[in-house]
């Protein structure tokens, strides 16, 4: 059995700091949700409200319509993945899976079968009776994956699991919990702060900011619709281009006048838009050398990032503001060249002074 979590209007303080600020979302049955954002933002202190490890000050939370935040952790029938693995060192992997369902009084032979389907699941049948001190990081997580898996819970909360691996160990931990979640039919719950995981692993990404949510949607709806510039500016590398602009009228759409004075005709319909100070937003794989066609505008290269399959060109405009332009992997820029850039008008964003986008139709087209 899978869970829908309903979050509603819920509040965490501690004295006089506000930690959520009235929060409200849904996590729907057999999803993974993932809580995206900066340290301090309120995404492990969420997920510590589900799991009932912390306080709910204002607020409720459901599990397929039952109210759980006034249950003890025990009876919510949820299991938590921690940052820290929190293995028992003097227990073989096999005990350390089985001891939660020994404590409630699981048969034994149920036990043994859970631990064993777990094991495969997760390849680490191999280690059932090696220690902790005999495992790698890596495989260290697996098995506190494991004992979450063998509670057979309605879902599944992950706090930052990935924190403490090397940076290959992440990407290989990384895909192997992708290739979990299509053996185990749950509920998913993840927080990072590492916008590659919420891109790989997410159906949706709830992206937390200043005790409240941003945005919440699919990964390419983040990346291609940013609802704030916060969002825009958090996911995605290299981080979206901003420029300030003025805006005309040409039919209907927004035409924005760069800084240096060059014009750039967007998809953005003119209407609704008010107030006179803006900033267009476009990513660097939308900024790309002219080469012989129609260029936007001209600068001088600053910086080149080599990425091997593309070359970044960090680039000063006449009037002085820097733009990312993204080339190929072999690029032949050199720095201090002057380079003819073409912006893909189709592609931009547009932000008020609030930091909130107006948007474009096509933009989670492009």
């Amino acid at each position: 059995m899978t869970a829908q979590i309903d979050i509603q209007n819920v509040s965490k303080r501690y004295g006089s700091l506000t930690v959520l600020d009235d929060l409200s979302l849904s996590i729907r049955a057999n999803e993974f949700m993932v809580f995206l954002g900066p340290s301090g933002c309120g995404k492990s202190t969420l997920l510590r409200m589900i799991a009932g490890l912390d306080s709910v000050d204002e607020g409720t939370i459901e599990i397929n319509g039952q109210r759980i935040d006034n249950l003890p952790p025990g009876k919510r029938d949820i299991a938590m993945v921690f940052q820290s693995y929190a293995l028992y060192p003097h227990m073989t992997v096999a005990d350390n899976m089985a001891f939660g369902l020994r404590n409630i009084n699981v048969p034994a032979d149920v036990i043994s079968a859970r631990v064993a389907e777990a094991a495969r699941m997760l390849e680490i049948s191999h280690l059932l009776e090696r220690k902790p001190g005999q495992l790698s990081g890596g495989q260290r997580q697996r098995v506190a994956i494991g004992r979450a898996i063998v509670k057979e819970p309605k879902a599944f909360l992950f706090d930052e699991p990935l924190s403490n691996l090397d940076a290959a160990l992440r990407v290989r931990t990384r895909v192997e919990i992708a290739q979990l979640r299509n053996r185990v039919k749950s509920t998913m719950v993840f927080v990072t702060h590492d916008q590659i995981e919420a891109m790989t692993l997410a159906d949706r990404i709830v992206v937390m900011n200043n005790r409240k949510v941003e945005q919440i949607g699919t990964p390419m709806e983040i990346y291609s619709r940013p609802a704030s510039r916060f969002v825009a500016t958090f996911v995605g590398s290299p981080t979206m281009n901003f420029l300030p602009v003025s805006l005309s009228n040409q039919g209907g759409f927004v035409r924005a006048r760069l800084p240096d004075g060059t014009e750039l005709q967007t998809a953005i319909p003119l209407a609704g838009i008010d107030g006179s100070e803006h900033a267009l937003g476009i990513r660097a794989e939308a900024v790309k050398l002219a080469n012989g066609g129609t260029a936007t505008t001209t600068g001088k290269v600053d910086v080149i990032e080599r990425l091997g399959d593309r070359t970044l060109l960090y680039t000063r405009l006449k009037e002085g503001s820097v733009i990312v332009a993204e080339d190929i992997g072999n690029s032949r820029a050199a720095i201090g060249d002057e380079i003819a850039l073409s912006l893909d008008g189709v592609r931009t964003h547009l932000f008020n002074t609030e930091g909130r986008a107006w948007h474009n139709e096509e933009a989670g087209h492009g």
